[in-house]
């Protein structure tokens, strides 16, 4: 699903127009971006969590010269999903 498809969906669901579920969209991505850039988790108790952990410094290989090169300790997002939702996609029922 892309986002201008997700967007209609929001629109169709709640009776907003797409302008305003555009609107409400955008403002829920800005939000979980500030709070995962401030390192805060968020989280969406049914849905999952977004959290930021630290990928540690590594050794990796340069796929053109195949020579070792250092990867430096980096933030990454993830999202872990919940119960309910795992539950969700893993169900046999459509």
């Amino acid at each position: 699903m892309k986002k201008i498809e997700l967007v209609r969906e929001i629109a169709k669901t709640t009776e907003m127009t797409q302008a305003q579920a555009t609107k409400a969209l955008e403002a829920t991505l800005e939000i979980i971006k500030t709070a995962l850039k401030n390192k805060d988790d968020v989280r969406l108790i049914g849905f999952g969590s977004f959290k930021v952990t630290t990928r540690k410094a590594r050794t990796g290989v340069n796929p053109q010269t195949k020579k070792a090169i250092k990867i430096p300790a980096c933030n990454v997002a993830k999202f872990v999903p919940g119960k309910e939702l795992k539950e969700m996609v893993n169900s046999k029922k459509k």
